[in-house]
């Protein structure tokens, strides 16, 4: 996600100054009118915002609350905002840690992936100190069609996790929908466009099904990673006590997924996983 927000930042006339472990994306970077530097305490000393944009909890700690912190290379009052899908402990001591260092800090996941970003069709959860979301608003529109700030603390954690269970759980439901169609004889064109037509479908459905109808797997949020955010999502669920009995469901499917060497699929390889089980071979397009 990095990338395409950096250049969408820089297209809009801000000075962007980026850092990245590939050599390739600080050559695309360049490109796009983004200037790169050899290190990340380089790329965000001195500046008045930061953003981060991370894989995963261990990244973001190696990055932001490990022995050479880029937190003690940025200036105090500036902002710190971190995009990335991670838990809401972690998060929870990246705001304690930020607070010790006089650092404003933005929760701001967002929901959409890295095929579409380039667009600015995203939107954001922003969740931290509201002055400094009133301050950096016009920055998170250059990349983003809706900024949903929801309180001071955690808040737009839980509603990235929220929104990417109702993703999984609806991934996992068009699985089965589609191969219990299939198998009382619907061609798949049809039931795709029964899916597109119908009350049941939605910006994901409409997304997905052209590209289901030509059997394109070709990633765009992988297996592992839908892996990865329901394994956050259960562990929410555990620690403020709601039972998230399709979560664990569908996380089941997705480690089968997995292990059948999918993990690298798009997470709508599920429609393939049920197809499998129900003995159905590729459909006729």
């Amino acid at each position: 996600m990095g990338l395409p927000i950096a250049g969408r930042i820089a297209e809009a006339g801000y000075r962007v100054t980026a850092f990245d472990a590939s050599s390739e994306r600080l050559a695309a970077a360049r490109r796009h009118d983004v200037a790169t530097v050899e290190s990340a305490n380089e790329a965000v000393a001195g500046r008045a915002v930061v953003f981060t944009s991370l894989p995963d909890d261990a990244a973001l700690r190696a990055a932001l609350l490990g022995s050479d912190s880029l937190l003690r290379a940025m200036k105090p009052q500036s902002i710190l905002i971190e995009t990335s899908t991670v838990s809401d402990g972690i998060s929870t001591e990246l705001a304690e840690a930020t607070q010790q260092h006089s650092i404003d800090y933005l929760r701001a996941p967002l929901s959409g992936n890295a095929s579409v970003a380039h667009t600015g069709t995203l939107t954001c959860f922003v969740s931290g100190p509201k002055a400094a979301f009133e301050q950096v608003r016009p920055l998170l529109a250059t990349f983003t069609r809706a900024q949903n700030y929801l309180g001071e603390g955690e808040q737009a954690r839980f509603a990235k996790l929220a929104v990417n269970l109702m993703i999984a759980v609806s991934a996992g439901m068009m699985g089965e929908s589609l191969a219990l169609a299939r198998k009382g004889g619907i061609a798949w064109r049809d039931i795709l466009q029964v899916l597109d037509d119908s009350a049941v479908t939605s910006p994901m459905v409409k997304y997905k099904t052209p590209l289901l109808v030509n059997r394109n797997f070709e990633s765009t949020f992988s297996c592992h990673q839908m892996a990865k955010d329901l394994d956050l999502i259960l562990s929410a669920g555990h620690a403020v006590g709601v039972p998230l009995q399709l979560a664990a469901q569908v996380r089941e499917i997705y480690a089968s997924l997995i292990a059948q060497g999918e993990g690298e699929a798009d997470y709508i390889a599920t429609v393939r996983h049920l197809e499998r089980m129900s003995g159905l071979d590729e459909p006729e397009r």
